[in-house]
């Protein structure tokens, strides 16, 4: 199977599951979104881009007359937003705190990522609201760890909690 066919496998298996996990990934790297993307589908998500944070907002339904009383935006049913952190125009951060700010949307789980290690951005992010901040570039094996952030919303599980970097059995 070539390549264009494996991707399209991979898409409409994606968009075929009913009970499928959706994300929203925003980069402004083309690059960059891309490569997450491709990684996200590969491990079974559904997968909505963004090149910047304006963009995930209008998505959202969160940017012209929308905000607090588009009730209907959660339709979109997006069950975790992933973002890089340095973005031109408004940063991952900011684009945090507008989503916690939003009663229908602050339970959504959102991952900061970033190629920088700063502790100070990374408490930051931490304090506001994210699940996690990772270091990129992303690994598969962070691809994974992202369904113990969704399925805390949807169906704890008792046997595993989720740290960061690392499981803890219970």
């Amino acid at each position: 199977m070539d390549s264009s066919s494996l991707s399209s496998a991979l898409d409409s298996k994606v968009e075929g599951d009913a009970g499928e996990l959706h994300v929203l990934a925003v980069d402004d790297s083309v690059v960059e979104r891309l490569f997450l993307e491709r990684m996200l589908k590969d491990s079974e998500y559904k997968v909505t881009t963004a090149e910047n944070g304006v963009r995930a907002l209008e998505y959202l339904g969160l940017l012209g007359d929308a905000g607090e009383g588009a009730q209907n935006k959660t339709d979109l049913k997006v069950n975790l937003i992933i973002t890089d952190y340095c973005m031109p125009g408004m940063t991952g951060y900011e684009l945090l705190k507008k989503i916690k700010e939003i009663s229908y949307l602050k339970e959504i789980p959102v991952v900061i990522m970033s190629s920088e290690n700063i502790p100070t951005r990374i408490e930051k992010c931490l304090e506001e609201g994210a699940e996690e901040f990772m270091l990129k570039p992303i690994q598969q094996s962070d691809v994974k760890r992202l369904r113990c952030h969704v399925k805390s919303l949807n169906q704890p599980s008792p046997g595993r909690l989720c740290l960061g970097r690392y499981y803890c059995d219970l």
